[in-house]
């Protein structure tokens, strides 16, 4: 795996998001016309674990999409046009993983509890103050660009998937990687007036929450896919522990960069992992277009 390149610290005080990152919108499509084995990443517990989070992403990147555009009044010409490349990528995953999760129904998958619990969760959020949000989007859009750096650095993740697939999720994953500081820095725009105790406090206590229920509601949904599979008890259970801790350990590799989060003045750019951008980017040139 490639070692994340560090920002220069002069500069990550003033301006942490690096001066020259440009986020580019590479409208792909996949899965479509398509019939990938039912267990697509060749074993149970990897193509679960998939499944479970690709049927979160339509409703939570919605979410994501208006807790950021929610604040954006008033920010610099930078972060603007960062927050209009946000959503647009984020458009557009929202549309490639409602066709992946077609797929995993067309298989035999039944995901629609796991589509109504989010539902449900985010219906709760409905009149809490809009910074809890933003909050929320800034810890999870931290969990998506730590598994996305993991999966274009590791290739164990998808090395038996189905390749249709797998080029999904690189996609996704570069542009994961690249939107990255736009919910951070859209917070600190948006808190701008707040002091650093009680910006940290909130952030890192927000962390914790969506740790708990990421970790609850995700096991608790790989573990019914698997039941789909008739993989049970302590067989499913051990199976998909192992895949998250051992091997190819997703779980325990992206543990240092969430201890970070926890890290007085973080900013998810305080690693430069753009190299990895430039392992995969090349298949998707056809498919770019103007960010603004």
């Amino acid at each position: 795996m490639n070692a994340p390149l560090p920002i220069d610290t002069a500069t990550a005080k003033t301006a942490p998001t690096p001066g020259d990152l440009t986020i580019t919108v590479r409208d792909e499509r996949f899965n479509r016309g398509t019939t990938p084995r039912r267990w697509w990443a060749g074993e149970p517990f990897g193509t679960a674990w998939h499944n479970a989070l690709s049927a979160t992403f339509p409703r939570g990147e919605a979410f994501f999409i208006e807790a950021v555009k929610a604040h954006r009044e008033g920010a610099d010409p930078k972060l603007t046009a960062e927050i209009r490349a946000f959503v647009k990528q984020e458009i557009n995953h929202t549309r490639e993983h409602v066709a992946f999760n077609r797929l995993a129904e067309d298989a035999g998958y039944d995901i629609k509890a796991i589509d109504q619990r989010v539902a449900d969760m985010l219906a709760m959020f409905k009149g809490r103050p809009e910074y809890l949000n933003l909050a929320s989007t800034m810890a999870l859009e931290h969990y998506t660009a730590m598994m996305a750096a993991e999966f274009l650095g590791n290739p164990n993740h998808f090395k038996d998937a189905d390749p249709e697939v797998r080029a999904m999720w690189e996609w996704h994953s570069i542009e994961e990687i690249e939107h990255k500081g736009v919910a951070y820095d859209t917070w600190n725009h948006a808190t701008r007036d707040w002091t650093k105790w009680r910006r940290y406090k909130v952030r890192s206590l927000m962390m914790l929450i969506v740790t708990a229920r990421f970790f609850k509601h995700r096991w608790e949904d790989s573990l019914e896919l698997l039941a789909q599979d008739g993989i049970t008890g302590w067989k499913a259970k051990w199976g998909l522990f192992k895949y998250l801790t051992v091997k190819p350990g997703v779980v325990r590799r992206i543990f240092p960069a969430w201890l970070a989060y926890f890290k007085p003045g973080f900013h998810p750019w305080d690693h430069d992992d753009r190299a990895l951008i430039g392992k995969y980017d090349g298949e998707f040139e056809a498919a770019l277009m103007p960010a603004e």
